[in-house]
């Protein structure tokens, strides 16, 4: 096993922490963001260096900061909060382990996954309705799984 496959495995189970805490308490820990973030700052460093760990951090505070102003932009026109501070915190975190390019395939495989889980709530009877509450941090938690996985896909 090579070092990006093995920081790709304990991602894979920071990732299952996150989603487990995530369905059972509706929230994502600050300790595990700073541990996945954490993580990615490592892999960057010892796979491309400093330049790329400044990269990594860069990019997780960019991502940070764009989604924060979207969860703000959300509140002002709604008055109601689309997703929680953990979810901004974690694509922060995520940052670390992605390019700004890549954020659109973690955030499309969530949304999808997300979707065909709440069609199937509703296929085996279960109401939803517009405020209807799902943890959205076991989607995003695939999302980035799924990124990094094809990032260690050989071309």
């Amino acid at each position: 096993m090579d070092i990006a496959t093995g920081f790709f495995a304990v991602l894979c189970l920071l990732g299952g922490v996150l989603a487990w805490i995530d369905i059972r308490h509706g929230i994502i820990p600050n300790e595990l963001n700073l541990t996945i973030a954490a993580l990615g700052l490592a892999k960057a460093v010892l796979l491309g260096g400093w330049h790329a760990g400044l990269l990594a951090v860069v990019t997780g505070v960019a991502i940070g900061v764009i989604v924060w102003l979207f969860r703000r932009l959300y509140y002002a026109l709604r008055r109601v909060q689309g997703l929680g501070l953990g979810d901004v915190k974690f694509l922060a975190a995520a940052g670390t382990w992605i390019s700004v390019f890549e954020l659109p395939m973690l955030l499309l495989v969530a949304s999808l996954v997300a979707l065909i889980a709440i069609g199937v709530l509703r296929l085996t009877g279960r109401s939803m309705t517009r405020q209807t509450m799902i943890p959205f941090g076991p989607f995003l938690a695939l999302g980035l799984l799924v990124t990094v996985a094809l990032q260690l896909w050989p071309r």
